[in-house]
């Protein structure tokens, strides 16, 4: 039996599409200004969610919204436990002093990772609000933080994990149990 065969699907491609598109309308009615907004992806997939989202964005309202990218690796205080992978380059293409950001990450498991990404993101300045969007909430958070906007909530086991899938990276779209 292949790795694929062992796993469950969460969204289907058709399914991934509407959730985005939806949380592309609840962004849109809760930032005031689109244009004093930035999304700022954390690697791997939350670059990618983040360029899908600004796309939607520039669909529905016709505004161009900023992207970056922000690597917490250094600011983990888990590091030996997750351990460390090849750092991708930080971009913030604005100064983030009274923007609205949005943090985009794939998957929230015990809330480090964000907060990681909030102390990276403060050491560039200090932005008006900073809301947190997931594709998938799975629970067994470490940490006081919840996200702003969540694409579906998948409670899970510890030893289980989910992937989000973009044709970007992945070759296919979907969000899936192992």
């Amino acid at each position: 039996m292949s790795t694929q065969d062992k796993r469950i699907v969460i969204l289907e491609e058709n399914e991934l599409r509407k959730t985005i598109s939806r949380l592309t309308f609840e962004i849109i009615e809760k930032v005031s200004n689109i244009n004093n907004l930035l999304l700022i992806g954390i690697p791997t997939r939350g670059v990618y969610l983040t360029e899908v989202l600004g796309r939607e964005i520039l669909d529905k309202t016709g505004l161009n919204v900023k992207t970056g990218i922000i690597d917490p690796t250094f600011y983990r205080d888990d590091q030996s436990r997750v351990g460390t992978r090849l750092l991708k380059k930080t971009e913030i293409p604005i100064p983030l002093e009274q923007k609205e950001i949005i943090l985009v990450d794939d998957v929230i498991y015990t809330g480090r990772t964000i907060r990681a990404a909030m102390d990276a993101l403060l050491s560039w300045g200090r932005p008006k609000r900073v809301m947190l969007l997931v594709m998938v909430d799975r629970g067994h958070r470490e940490l006081p933080i919840q996200p702003d906007f969540c694409g579906r909530k998948v409670p899970t086991s510890k030893n289980e994990t989910i992937q989000l899938c973009l044709n970007q990276v992945d070759g296919e779209e979907g969000v899936f149990l192992k």
